[in-house]
């Protein structure tokens, strides 16, 4: 199927920017810095430049510890949209995908795209698209056919969501493109709950790797789905939080520097000792579940003792799994 003729799409990219819908739509603000900021035309032909194979390495070395904790998560994600004529992209905080899983049938279709591993997707290259406009706004969103900025992407719908890491920098980006002319607006919403979910695992996985003699608590926020989790030693002091639970508490850098009380910060509609209780609650009744009731196993899982484990689940009166 083929798209509208770059002119046209032009003409709909310079028609929105002029008309000062930037300020209410954030496709169009992203077509604007396409356009004025990058210098950008959206008739431009050539393909996404690529970085060297050296270059393609130290970008993978920067983030080689999450690339590790992400392999996982991305053969589930390709799994689950593989099978439709999708690829799964991780690409680092500069745009550049890094880690790729792809139907090999499909390999010189995405290659000829630059859905691949060392193509350079920000925004002040490629213009309005998935990964560099996730990047540049800090959040989940699908750029879809006409939406891309150059008239050459139009025929790819990427979905995309950023991934943080265990001190809550925005560290990559967690993509799945197609270039199939059918898919579905509900199609393409399971897609996004996909990634985003995918997205958070990793994020999980690796903040317990980054602290793992913590106890790993879930926030009591409204939507637990966003992964606000914080690290607490042996005196409930915070030595770590995810971005999610960064933004929910107020946690700076500067706090986390100084001693801050679990119980300080748990507060979430309760009183603050409710929160902790609540936090540690999840905690325990999680792990238990993954070890399948067996307390020590538990035990080691949030780095306490079993005999702790043991005094928290009289103090909380939950009952493990039988």
């Amino acid at each position: 199927m083929r798209g509208r003729s770059p002119g046209d799409h032009a003409s709909s990219v310079e028609v929105a920017i002029a008309s000062g819908q930037a300020a209410k739509s954030t496709l169009v603000a992203s077509w604007r810095r396409s356009s004025a900021l990058h210098n950008l035309d959206p008739t431009e032909h050539k393909p996404p430049r690529r970085v060297s194979d050296t270059e393609l390495k130290e970008a993978r070395q920067r983030i080689e510890p999450l690339i590790q904790v992400a392999q996982q998560s991305l053969d589930r994600l390709y799994l689950a949209v593989g099978g439709v004529g999708c690829c799964v992209l991780l690409a680092d905080r500069n745009g550049v995908p890094v880690e790729r899983r792809g139907a090999p049938a499909d390999d010189e279709t995405f290659h000829s795209w630059g859905l691949w591993t060392g193509a350079v997707w920000s925004e002040d290259s490629e213009g309005t698209n998935g990964i560099g406009t996730c990047l540049v706004e800090q959040r989940a969103l699908t750029i879809h056919r006409d939406q891309h900025f150059f008239a050459r992407n139009t025929l790819l719908s990427c979905t995309t969501a950023p991934i943080y890491d265990h001190e809550g920098n925005l560290v990559a980006a967690l993509d799945v493109s197609s270039c199939r002319a059918d898919l579905t607006e509900g199609f393409i919403n399971l897609i996004s709950t996909a990634v985003v979910d995918a997205a958070r695992r990793i994020e999980t996985e690796n903040f317990r790797r980054a602290f793992p003699g913590a106890r790993i608590l879930l926030a009591p926020v409204a939507d637990r789905h966003l992964g606000a989790l914080i690290a607490i030693d042996a005196d409930d002091l915070v030595v770590g939080a995810t971005h999610s639970a960064r933004l929910a508490f107020g946690i700076s850098p500067e706090r986390l520097r100084k001693p801050l009380l679990a119980a300080d910060i748990l507060e979430a509609g309760t009183s603050a000792k409710e929160g902790l209780v609540a936090a540690e609650s999840t905690a325990i009744r999680r792990a238990l579940a993954r070890t399948n009731g067996n307390v020590s196993a538990a035990a080691a899982a949030l780095g306490i003792s079993r005999s702790t484990l043991h005094r928290k689940l009289s103090d909380i009166e939950i009952r493990r799994p039988h």
